[in-house]
């Protein structure tokens, strides 16, 4: 053995080291273990998720029979009856009005609800307790107590516009108001959620950055657009894309709207995941609805896409946290000088 080790070093070859079994252990311990960690959730989502979206798929091109378990293969029929339906195009377009009146305030004011929330007052964990309360709220009890602020006759809504000379507002009637009741509901139920996680990002920051923008006379707005804004890039985009998807998923609210949760007697609040509910289950047509659900996440994907270029094109982070640096830098030598 040690007349094979002087050869190796005389000839400038390194030994051979031999690993024993449990250092052979460790390392694949160590390659593996991670793996198996988050293997939990991947057959976790696989099972619920990934065979649910392939199973729709292969039902969205039959006509499925419940009672039997199977169907018979008819192709893009199933697409083609959905979109030469005048009522899915209604659908749609409520659908997209409610997303809309509902995702741009929301996070206007989960953005302004976060700056306050960020700033020094007092009782900090109260109003963050505050502010998430209305999402623990039951769709159900949301939807009792705005049906009492929107009834077309005695609501409190319109009790108020009476008391100064308008005139009553029919919410359940004309579809545009109906719109701006529903997406009433959903911005008091997902505000105060997506404020806290601006709020968690926002309180990320380095604080560095607005001492040194306050010694370069840069007032609160100020700080905010060119600091807070910039710095919240990616927690933008996880709430504008997590919004795009909630709020073209709306169905608790349209649903709940009223006590029969059609829609409305003519669509007026009509959402298309509310209309597939009713193909599916009100009209056991499995086949539809499967297809339904399929143009949606296609529309879902491609508004995503969409939101994710714009949201990358409007809030811009080049450069803005180099010179915050080079300011918090500046007033540290400022700082050490004096």
């Amino acid at each position: 053995m040690s007349s094979t080790a002087t050869r190796a070093r005389t000839s400038g070859e390194r030994p051979v080291r031999v690993l024993s079994f449990s250092q052979r252990l460790s390392r694949w311990d160590l390659k593996v273990s991670p793996y198996l960690y988050i293997s939990p959730f991947f057959l976790l989502f696989a099972v619920v998720g990934l065979f649910p979206i392939g199973y729709t798929a292969v039902i969205s091109f039959m006509e499925w029979d419940m009672v039997r378990g199977e169907g018979t293969f008819v192709g893009f029929e199933q697409y083609a009856w959905i979109l030469t339906q005048p009522k899915f195009w209604t659908a749609l377009g409520n659908t997209f009005s409610i997303f809309l009146l509902s995702s741009v305030p929301q996070l206007i004011f989960a953005l302004f609800i976060a700056a306050l929330l960020d700033r020094h007052i007092r009782a900090k964990t109260f109003w963050r307790m505050s502010v998430l309360l209305p999402y623990v709220v039951a769709p159900v009890a949301v939807g009792l107590i705005f049906n009492n602020l929107f009834a077309d006759r005695f609501g409190l809504v319109n009790e108020i516009l009476n008391q100064f000379g308008l005139e009553s507002i029919g919410w359940h009637v004309e579809p545009f108001w109906s719109h701006v009741a529903i997406a009433t509901m959903v911005n008091y139920r997902w505000t105060g959620y997506n404020a806290l996680i601006l709020l968690a990002a926002m309180q990320a920051v380095p604080r560095d950055y607005y001492e040194a923008a306050t010694v370069d006379g840069a007032g609160p707005f100020r700080q905010f657009f060119s600091i807070t804004l910039p710095s919240l890039k990616p927690t933008l985009i996880f709430v504008v894309i997590t919004s795009t998807i909630g709020g073209l998923q709306v169905f608790d609210e349209p649903r709940v709207f009223d006590q029969y949760g059609l829609g409305g007697s003519a669509g007026q609040w009509l959402t298309i995941t509310l209309y597939l509910y009713n193909i599916g289950w009100g009209e056991w047509n499995f086949g539809r609805a499967s297809a339904m659900a399929w143009i949606l996440f296609i529309i879902i994907l491609a508004i995503g896409l969409i939101n994710l270029l714009i949201t990358r094109a409007m809030v811009s982070d080049e450069g803005t946290r180099a010179s915050g640096a080079r300011r918090a830098r500046t007033v540290r030598k400022k700082e050490s000088i004096s």
